[in-house]
């Protein structure tokens, strides 16, 4: 596939095998993902940062989700554990929450950029309710519009002060999800005017940043029938009424809350306005099937991809103590899970 393909996959485990290597240099995805089975330790995962980028013959992108709390692939004992985020910007209080996620994000940046991760899906832009699931709830960053702006914000310029692009989630908004996405498809009854009053609104001021992810959720004053990962309405309000411009993948692919075979759910999804597809499992099968289908990285889609990777920029200087401790006095000595 001479223009690349449209996809962001991931590896089975800490090494890359021969066989992935080379169906990586076949089919040539646009970025990779990490995942807790990728990770060992610092060594092992500049090797596998390094593999990966070596399977393709360039600086593709390599992704994770390190948000800190439940969700982060790297932990003790080599890298930090950190609270849940609700949890940090609720102890820090809505004066100092912001200053607070900036330092979090860069001494996280700084763990990321030391082992060869250039990209963390990572600020959320949701706004959290009391209904909101469990799986989504903490991960939030506050309960209203502008405390998870200007907190979002400051995640996405703690990374890339530390030279990891943000990839911004979950457009247009999962705040109202009441089940889990990776087991079942998340309907929102809510009307237009609250979506664009709370949730929409959160999301405007953060458009420019370079990369996006789509959520896996049906907003039946929009579109009734399709998630917006899916739907050509949906995606229309990204791109038009939220004005984000930046490069949109997917969430995982393989997540229960879609529909159809895995060949379709790349399909629609490219025909819908996203411009990479993720897939996550590793799965060699699955990853031919998702290559096939999602086509190559060409026209618009290619020059949003070049305009990201052009967002990369070299780690600004950290005085890692200095940090620590500032964050440590923003949260009265309570930095860590």
């Amino acid at each position: 596939m001479a223009a690349g393909s449209a996809t962001i996959l991931g590896c089975l485990g800490p090494v890359l095998s021969a066989d992935e290597a080379a169906f990586f240099a076949e089919t040539q995805p646009w970025g990779f993902i990490l995942f807790a089975r990728n990770v060992e330790n610092p060594g092992q995962l500049r090797r596998l940062t390094g593999d990966l980028r070596a399977s393709v013959g360039r600086e593709a992108p390599v992704l994770i989700d390190q948000e800190g709390g439940r969700v982060q692939r790297m932990g003790p004992p080599n890298w930090r554990q950190w609270r849940p985020a609700l949890d940090q910007v609720m102890t820090a209080g809505r004066d100092r929450a912001a200053r607070s996620m900036f330092l979090r994000a860069r001494l996280i940046a700084h763990e990321l950029h030391d082992v060869g991760i250039d990209a963390n899906c990572a600020p959320l832009a949701d706004v959290a309710r009391e209904s909101t699931h469990p799986v989504l709830r903490n991960r939030l960053y506050g309960h209203d519009a502008p405390g998870v702006i200007g907190a979002a914000r400051a995640v996405a310029e703690g990374l890339m002060a530390g030279g990891v692009l943000p990839v911004l989630k979950h457009l247009p908004g999962y705040g109202l999800g009441e089940v889990d996405s990776h087991q079942t498809l998340p309907r929102v009854a809510a009307p237009l005017e609250e979506l664009r009053a709370v949730d929409f609104a959160a999301f405007r001021p953060l458009a420019d940043l370079p990369m996006g992810m789509s959520a896996h959720i049906v907003y039946e004053a929009v579109e009734d029938g399709l998630p917006a990962t899916m739907s050509p309405r949906l995606i229309d309000l990204i791109r038009q009424e939220i004005g984000f411009d930046g490069l949109l993948m997917t969430d995982d692919l393989s997540m229960g809350a879609l529909p159809g075979p895995l060949a379709e759910r790349a399909a629609l999804s490219r025909q819908a306005g996203c411009d990479i597809v993720l897939h996550c499992n590793g799965d060699r099968a699955e990853m031919e099937e998702v290559v096939s289908a999602s086509g190559g990285l060409t026209g618009r889609a290619k020059s949003l991809a070049d305009a990201a990777l052009a967002a990369r920029r070299r780690p600004e200087p950290l005085d890692i103590d200095a940090a620590e401790a500032d964050l440590a006095a923003l949260l009265n000595g309570q930095v860590y899970g």
